[in-house]
Parts: structure tokens; C-alpha cells; sequence
């Protein structure tokens, strides 16, 4: 749990950043989960002629490396969420034992009732960040989760029906987030309120709304944890380093209130009023994934944001 002093932090300045909350055991389990994805991904792109067979020194990086370099995408498959865009049928996603318990790791949760209380349902708005070094990047890479992330809120990238959510972003590393190698930053506070976002290269504060002159670097070690309030205005440097910087971004809501994504499945992770409604299989979180694609792919498309270009602030 947090101290006081800490919550109050949180209350004003908008963010924490914590060490040693993600046991090494439970990170270890992710990194050998995604590394059996990888190569069952990797195999099919060679039988497909896409890549040449990795020797037996090319590790999880080397073959995320030359996946990225020969246009395979391994984004989506390995990420924990449908995409914002048109949803197909067949659209790759992960979920598997390992990120589950993740997901719903008792010393998170923790942290998170600190901030929004015993009632805690795990938000759909969920992704995988996996950054490679930035001479790597594609010319015409604009993916927030690849490449450099743009200022935003997190409040701002979800339904206005969510606008009153009590909500928090975890930003769980998996290798250590430094300065060189793109860690986030933060302008501290959040009196301003939810400011106007635009679809710009990403969805972002719209130009003019916010003095970055102010931002705070968090740079925090594997297994730590960034917390967000929703309308603190965050964004990441630039992975000037030569390896990749991994991370996930989970979010938590009460229970009950409005996810901001809502055609997305939302779980209870913890409930100390009623846990037998605790969800504690991963295979359901997984099937609800999926019946959601199905679901999805058959009907007419759901923007994830609520901004319009023609807006006079994106002018």
C-alpha cells in the first residue's frame, strides 16, 4: 500500500513512480511467454519466405530486430488489446498466463486501491509497448507504441462517457526505462483539466495548450511502476539508446463507472466486497478478447476518440 504522503502526491502532482512492485519471478514469466510468441511468430514469417531461419545466437531482440527490419509486424500480435482501427476478423492479439498475472499482481493492486479504492476492475484500455532503438524506426513509423509517444492525457484517449471515471495508469517495466533509452515524462499537475486533443500524428494535446518547458523525466528500474492520474499530461523521449525498451501500459477503473472504451471487455481484478466475482482464469479474459473480435469485425466501425481535426484548436 501507499503512505499518505504519497497518495497526496499523487493527488496533486498527478503521477509516482515506484519501485520493486512487480516481483522479478512474474516479469521473468512475461519475458519467456513472449519469447515462445516470438518464435512461433518468427517461424511462420520464414516458412512464409519473409525472414531466413535465426541461428541458434539470435536472441528475443535479435528476432524482434530483423522481424521490424523486414516490415513483419509484431506489434499487434503480441499486444493485449484490439486495435484502434478497423477490426478484422482474424486480427492477431496475445493473452496468455503470464500477462494475466501481470495484470492481477496482488502488489499492483495494492497500489492501485490506494488511489481508487477496493473495487477494482482491469480497463480495457491496455497495451504492449515493446521500443525499438530510434535509427531502427521506419521512415514512416507513427505508432505511439513503436516509436516516440506524443503529449496526451489519459483521460483524453477514452470516451467522454468516462469523463468522471476514477481511474489510474500503470506503466509497468519490463526493462529498465532510462533517459537514453525513452523513458516517459511528465508536465506535474492536473488543475488544468482534460485539455483539447487533436489527431495529429498521434491523438495529442493540441499545439499551444501546454508548457513543455516544465517536464519531468521517470526514469525507473525493471519490475517498477509509473502511475498516472488520468489528466496528467505525459509523453516519452526518444529511444536513443542501441537496445529496445519494453513496457506495458494497464489501466484500472472502479468498478461500475464507465471504462472510456466500453466495447472493449473490462474485468473485476479485485473486489473486497464481493471476491468470488474476481476473475481468476485467464482463458476468460482471453475468450472475452476474442468473442469482442468477433463481435466487432461484423459491425460498423467504433472510434476510440472523441476528437475531430476540424476542430478550431487543431487549426
Amino acid at each position: 500500500m501507499l503512505t499518505e504522503a504519497q497518495v497526496a502526491a499523487f493527488r496533486t502532482q498527478g503521477y509516482l513512480v515506484i519501485e520493486n512492485v512487480i516481483p522479478a519471478p512474474v516479469i521473468d514469466a512475461v519475458r519467456r511467454e513472449y519469447a515462445t510468441l516470438l518464435d512461433g511468430l518468427y517461424a511462420n514469417w520464414v516458412a512464409e519466405g519473409r525472414l531466413v531461419p535465426a541461428g541458434t545466437d539470435l536472441d528475443f531482440w535479435g528476432k524482434l530486430r530483423m522481424s521490424y527490419a523486414a516490415g513483419c509486424d509484431w506489434f499487434q500480435p503480441m499486444d493485449i488489446s484490439l486495435p484502434g482501427g478497423e477490426i478484422e476478423a482474424d486480427c492477431p492479439m496475445h493473452f496468455g498466463p503470464a500477462i494475466f498475472d501481470l495484470v492481477v499482481q496482488e502488489r499492483l493492486l495494492d497500489v492501485v486501491e490506494s488511489l481508487i479504492g477496493p473495487e477494482i476492475t482491469s480497463n480495457p484500455i491496455q497495451h504492449v509497448r515493446i521500443k525499438p532503438p530510434a535509427p531502427d524506426l521506419a521512415e514512416d513509423e507513427i505508432r505511439a507504441h513503436i516509436t516516440v509517444t506524443d503529449w496526451h492525457q489519459d483521460r483524453g484517449v477514452g470516451h467522454e462517457d468516462a469523463d468522471m471515471t476514477d481511474m489510474v495508469t500503470a506503466w509497468v517495466a519490463v526493462t529498465d526505462a532510462t533517459v537514453e533509452n525513452g523513458c516517459l515524462q511528465v508536465v506535474p499537475g492536473i488543475d488544468d483539466g482534460l485539455l483539447p486533443h487533436c489527431p495529429q500524428v498521434q491523438t495529442a494535446i493540441a499545439p499551444e495548450h501546454l508548457d513543455t518547458s516544465r517536464a519531468v523525466p521517470l526514469p525507473v528500474r525493471s519490475g517498477g511502476v509509473v502511475l498516472f492520474h488520468p489528466l496528467v499530461p505525459h509523453a516519452s523521449l526518444p529511444n536513443l539508446s542501441d537496445g529496445f525498451r519494453w513496457s506495458f501500459d494497464l489501466r484500472f477503473n472502479v468498478t461500475g463507472q464507465p471504462t472510456g472504451r466500453d466495447h472493449f471487455p473490462s474485468f473485476i481484478a479485485r473486489s473486497r466486497s464481493a471476491p468470488d466475482t474476481e476473475l481468476r482464469d485467464w482463458r476468460v479474459w482471453r475468450d472475452a478478447w476474442f468473442d469482442a473480435r468477433d463481435r466487432l469485425a461484423a459491425q460498423h466501425h467504433i472510434p476510440i476518440h472523441r476528437w475531430s481535426a476540424d476542430s478550431p484548436v487543431c487549426a
